[in-house]
């Protein structure tokens, strides 16, 4: 009885645990990336592009270790959340991320930075299909 859920039936149970860490992951970075995405350094949004290349490796290594399409989908989607919640105005109208040039950087780069691994992914898997 040694298939794919293991003797014990805990290989379910790893792999659920481990998408929950991925999308916690993604979602962390989400919200220290929101807080600190508008250091400069002169007129360069240093810490928005940083943080945007910390998602898009965060998401390849995860579709790398999932060694699935939903790998890299898990933390870029707690990362959207996070990021996205934090960016929309509360009752008294202030917000976490401004619409500043670093602001749209660190939104817009980071949506692309998560599609791209994304996309990666997914052309690894159709290559291995084959």
């Amino acid at each position: 009885m040694n298939d794919a859920t293991g003797k014990d039936g805990t290989r379910p149970v790893l792999v659920a645990s481990a998408y929950l860490v991925l999308f916690l992951l993604g979602a962390v970075e989400g919200v220290i990336g929101s807080f600190q995405y508008s250091r400069m350094s002169g007129s360069v949004p240093l810490a928005a592009l940083a943080f945007c290349v910390a998602l898009l490796v965060t998401c390849l290594l995860a579709g790398w270790g999932m060694r699935s399409v939903s790998g890299p989908l898990v933390p870029a989607i707690g990362w959207l959340i996070a990021s996205f919640l934090l960016s929309m105005p509360v009752a008294n109208g202030s917000v976490v991320i401004e619409a500043s040039r670093p602001g749209e950087w660190y939104l817009y780069g980071g949506t692309l930075s998560a599609a791209i691994a994304v996309a990666a992914s997914f052309g690894r898997w159709i290559r291995a299909a084959r």
